[in-house]
């Protein structure tokens, strides 16, 4: 009896012989099960995997206990009339919808009012056909159910389990709506970091076309505007860049003179400091992205045919003239201390990133992980800062360069950095740093009063 159960425990069936269906049943063959494919025309199937079987619904659906639905919600109806076999069946719902609320109840629930008698569970429907054919990643490894059965759900856990995917019980089958949206979710965590880069990068372009090309234009009759296709995105690039990497550290800063107000970790944050800081990710892989623009846009300066031809000139002009340029030492290294902060920074931008990756991060300590996207963090804010500091040099103090009174735009994009690096500066010094470790340990304000009260209370 005990082996007939376990035999029963390994067969399973899947009920659909598209990419989903064909995808899973291989996989399940990889992990040691018995598997066959429930079909309305069992002779004509075609690639499905070795060592399946194939049968008509109504034998597959005596043969197995666990049955993985991987059809549309609109070929349900061959299920009715398997009503009396699919009795006390564990039945997992693979389904998604093109559009959110596309029906008035989730398919499972659907499903599950079709087929009443059996144990509808709702799964996998979170990972794609390649997904299962390849493996589960560190991108993918999770899944989700739902159902209302615990003992149906722990059935579908166990094979999650051995499929090598990580599963989480969601609750009962009211949530599968909630999981059937999960897919239909497009960057959501992108959503408010996109945002964002899309208004900079729109108000400093047109900040930066109007105070330069039209100024040149307007008062000076010259046409620029060739150099709105390297020159002018050079310089929105690497300005969305600072304030974007300022963005990620702000509100942690943020977060820590709250709690010092506060006198207590115990509290939640505001909504808005909550959702800013979990799109800090995705803040700085943007701000890497636009630093990995303005470097190629750098490097491709020197065979632009503007800067050869002005080179060019210059160099026919001297000789003309016979004159010579003298070199100067303190240009010279204000020229290689800009250049030198701008590669070190961009670096540890580029190691800020790779830390990011799931595959990295998890092979780090919570402490190294910390160390890396905070201090480091931290270092190549300011690290960038200085570089766009020494870009500008002296060049602040030029009143020619604010046209129409308007101050340049690598001015603008230094405040940002600059009130952060300042704020952190205060959270480091000693007396503060103290205070924050203290409530970071359990410590509030008011509680050692409260204590001594409550002391004097019980000796009274």
């Amino acid at each position: 009896h005990t082996h007939s159960h376990t035999l029963c425990e390994k067969r399973v069936c899947v009920f659909g012989t598209g990419d989903m269906g064909r995808s899973l049943g291989l996989r399940l063959l990889q992990a040691g099960y018995s598997v066959m494919f429930g079909s309305r025309r069992p002779q004509s199937c075609n690639f499905l995997p070795n060592g399946a079987q194939v049968l008509s619904h109504a034998e597959a659906a005596q043969a197995a206990h666990l049955i993985f639905i991987a059809v549309q919600r609109e070929h349900y109806d061959f299920l009715v009339p398997l009503a009396y076999h699919l009795k006390g069946k564990v039945l997992v719902d693979l389904s998604n919808n093109l559009k959110k609320n596309q029906y008035p109840e989730a398919n499972a629930e659907y499903l599950q009012s079709l087929v009443p008698e059996a144990e509808v569970v709702k799964g996998f429907n979170t990972l794609s056909a390649w997904a299962l054919q390849n493996g589960p990643s560190d991108a993918n490894r999770q899944v989700y159910i739902c159902g209302d059965r615990a003992e149906a759900k722990q059935v579908v856990l166990a094979v999650a389990t051995k499929l090598g995917f990580s599963a989480l019980d969601r609750g009962s089958l009211s949530a599968s709506r909630e999981l059937e949206d999960f897919p239909l979710q497009l960057f959501p965590l992108w959503r408010l970091p996109m945002r964002i880069a899309v208004g900079l990068t729109a108000f400093f372009f047109f900040y930066l076309l109007i105070r330069e090309i039209l100024y040149a234009y307007i008062t000076q009759g010259k046409d620029i505007s060739f150099r709105i296709m390297v020159s002018l995105a050079n310089r929105v690039c690497p300005i969305v860049s600072l304030i974007m990497l300022a963005l990620c550290y702000l509100p942690g800063v943020l977060a820590s003179f709250l709690q010092l107000y506060r006198g207590t970790k115990y509290r939640r944050f505001p909504d808005w400091l909550d959702r800013w800081m979990l799109c800090r990710k995705q803040l700085g892989l943007l701000a890497l992205g636009f630093a990995c623009l303005h470097v190629l846009y750098t490097l491709i300066i020197p065979i632009r045919y503007y800067v050869r031809f002005w080179a060019t000139e210059r160099t026919v002009t001297q000789i003309r003239q016979n004159g010579t340029n003298e070199f100067i030492t303190s240009r010279a290294w204000h020229s290689d201390s800009y250049l030198s902060f701008g590669i070190l920074g961009f670096g540890l931008y580029v190691l800020l990133g790779i830390t990011s990756l799931p595959s990295v991060s998890n092979a780090l300590s919570w402490r190294e992980f910390s160390f890396v996207q905070s201090k480091l963090g931290h270092l190549t804010l300011l690290l960038c800062t200085i570089h766009t500091y020494l870009y500008g040099g002296k060049r602040f103090l030029s009143a020619s360069l604010y046209n129409w009174y308007t101050p340049p735009g690598y001015m603008l994009c230094l405040v940002l950095p600059s009130v952060v690096l300042l704020l952190k500066l205060l959270l480091v010094t000693p007396c503060v740093d103290r205070n924050i470790t203290r409530i970071r340990q359990g410590w509030e304000k008011g509680a050692d009063q409260r204590n001594s009260k409550n002391n004097k209370t019980l000796v009274l």
